[in-house]
């Protein structure tokens, strides 16, 4: 692979609370998931956020997640399959609707949190969101997590499906992010995540805690921007992937 794409989840702030900081984050990423109101973001941070990322020339994406404010949408919750449609269907509307008013477009869906993670191991779950994705608007570029049921519903549903990454998550041997609740689940040192990065774009393969390696096809690259490091380990991955002779591009640019 000769290009990359660098995304990370913002406008995830509320109201007057502030999560990360979204005006340095975004000159230095190429794609934006933007939160939808219902783990995090609200009306006027969504539309503000997607006016920034344009200027900046990043490719907008929708970020949907439970309905889950308290929890920032990392607690599980168990929802029928057609409550998980509706709710994809109603952020991903209002993400549709909120660019239109700043003069955007929406280009990728991301499922967040829990929802993708419990997606990513459910075939039935994975099966709703992306029905879902494709009820609202099937031009959208679903952009689902390497080795997960929810890249096999994407292309089963008919979307054009990139495969994300995360340079600063640790990986199971199935394939699957390490829980949060593991202390070598998230990883800090930004030359172990440029390494971790470097491997699997260049090389297709994740090495997982255990040492096994699995082949992957990766598309996009996560950072996560809610960390108090998280711009200066973008601005590090983005510089080390450019020096090692990758080109970066926005997801659209990526896959269309």
């Amino acid at each position: 692979m000769t290009t990359f794409n660098l995304n990370a989840d913002m406008a995830e702030s509320y109201g007057p609370w502030v999560m990360g900081n979204d005006n340095a984050l975004l000159p230095v990423i190429n794609s934006a998931n933007i939160a939808c109101g219902f783990h995090a973001g609200d009306h006027n941070i969504m539309t503000n956020t997607m006016r920034k990322a344009a200027e900046h020339h990043v490719s907008i994406g929708a970020h949907p997640g439970f309905y889950d404010l308290h929890g920032f949408g990392r607690r599980q919750m168990n929802l029928s399959l057609d409550e998980i449609e509706h709710l994809i269907a109603y952020q991903l509307g209002a993400a549709i609707g909120a660019a239109a008013l700043a003069g955007v477009k929406v280009t990728h869906v991301k499922p967040h949190g829990a929802l993708n993670n419990m997606a990513a191991t459910n075939a039935d779950m994975a099966m709703a969101i992306a029905r879902a994705v494709k009820a609202v608007d099937k031009s959208q570029i679903f952009l689902a997590p390497v080795l997960s049921e929810l890249v096999t519903a994407g292309e089963a549903c008919g979307l054009l499906v990139a495969q994300e990454i995360f340079a600063d998550r640790a990986y199971m041997p199935d394939g699957q992010l390490a829980p949060r609740s593991r202390p070598d689940a998230m990883i800090h040192d930004p030359d172990i995540a440029l390494s971790h990065s470097l491997t699997m774009l260049t090389e297709h393969k994740i090495t997982a805690i255990d040492g096994t390696t699995l082949p992957i096809t990766p598309h996009s690259l996560c950072v996560h921007g809610d960390g108090a490091s998280a711009v200066a380990m973008a601005k590090h991955l983005q510089t080390g992937l450019t020096h090692a002779g990758l080109t970066a591009k926005t997801l659209p640019d990526m896959m269309l």
